[in-house]
C-alpha cells in the first residue's frame, strides 16, 4: 500500500501495542478510529492526536458495537483500508490446579471470545467495508493485521486458554488471506514475544531483567513501538500476505 491517505481501525487502540500502532499510523497520515473499552484512555488519546483520529468505545465480541466503529471509519473523507487487531486479554490457569480443580470454563470461553472471536468479528466487518471501496493501482483494497503470540507455538504451563486463542488466530491467517484475495484484501499476523506492555510493566524490576536475559538477541523486552513499526511495514509491503511473523528476538519459551 503506497498511499496512506486512508482510514484505519485499531482495536485495543488506547494502550500497549494498539496505542503504539495508533500513534504510528497517525504520524504516517492515516485517519485512525480507535476501538477500545477504556473510554477514558481512548478519548484522551483521540484528543491528544487530534485531526482525523477518533475514538469509539467498542466491545470486539459484539457485532453491533464493532459495526458502529467500522461505520465511524468509513464515514471519514478517505477509504477504509487498514484494520489492526490488538485487543486481547490474558489470564493463567492450568487444566487441573494443584488441588485437582478443573480449569474454569468461563475463563477459557471468555479468552477465546475476546482474543479469537473478537479478532474474527473485526476482520469480517472491516473486510466487508473495505470490499466496497475502489481498489488502488495494484488492485488492493485493504490489509488486516492480526495479533497472535509466540504462546501459540510455545504455550507455557497455565497458558492453555491464551495459547488456544492465539493459536486460532495463527490458524485462520492463511484461509482468511485466501478467502479475501478475490477482493484484494491482504491478511497477516504478528506473533510477539515478551513485549513491555502495561501487563509486564507491573512486574518487579528483577523479574523484568530476568525475562529479558532469556531472550537470545537483542537482550531486552520488545517495545510496543517495535510492534507498531512491523505493523506499518506490513501495511506498506504489498506482497506480504497470509503470513505469520514472529517478533520475539529468537525466543523459544520454556514450559514454565
Amino acid at each position: 500500500m503506497k498511499n496512506l491517505d486512508v482510514a484505519a481501525v485499531v482495536t485495543g487502540g488506547a494502550s500497549g501495542l494498539g496505542e503504539a500502532t495508533t500513534r504510528a499510523l497517525t504520524a504516517a497520515g492515516v485517519a485512525v478510529t480507535v476501538l477500545d473499552v477504556d473510554e477514558e484512555r481512548g478519548a484522551a488519546l483521540a484528543a491528544e492526536l487530534g485531526g482525523h483520529t477518533t475514538f469509539v468505545r467498542t466491545d470486539v465480541t459484539d457485532e453491533a458495537s464493532v459495526q458502529a466503529a467500522v461505520e465511524d471509519a468509513t464515514g471519514k473523507d478517505r477509504p477504509l483500508r487498514i484494520a489492526v487487531n490488538c485487543a486481547g486479554i490474558g489470564g493463567a490457569q492450568r487444566v487441573l490446579g494443584r488441588d485437582g480443580a478443573p480449569h474454569e470454563l468461563e475463563l477459557f470461553t471468555r479468552t477465546i471470545a475476546v482474543n479469537l472471536v473478537g479478532t474474527f468479528n473485526v476482520l469480517r466487518l472491516a473486510a466487508a467495508a473495505m470490499a466496497r471501496t475502489e481498489p488502488d493501482e495494484d488492485g488492493e483494497r485493504g490489509v488486516v493485521v492480526n495479533t497472535a503470540s509466540i504462546a501459540a507455538y510455545d504455550g507455557q504451563v497455565g497458558q492453555i486458554a491464551y495459547a488456544a486463542s492465539k493459536g486460532g488466530i495463527v490458524g485462520m491467517t492463511l484461509p482468511a488471506a485466501r478467502d479475501l484475495s478475490t477482493v484484494g484484501i491482504r491478511v497477516c499476523t504478528i506473533a510477539p514475544g515478551l513485549v513491555d506492555t502495561p501487563l509486564l510493566a507491573s512486574l518487579p524490576e528483577e523479574a523484568r531483567v530476568s525475562l529479558a536475559a532469556g531472550i537470545p538477541f537483542p537482550k531486552r523486552l520488545g517495545r510496543p513501538e517495535d510492534y507498531a513499526e512491523l505493523a506499518l511495514d506490513i501495511v506498506r509491503h504489498g506482497y506480504l500476505n497470509g503470513e505469520v511473523i514472529r517478533m520475539d528476538g529468537a525466543l523459544r519459551m520454556a514450559p514454565r
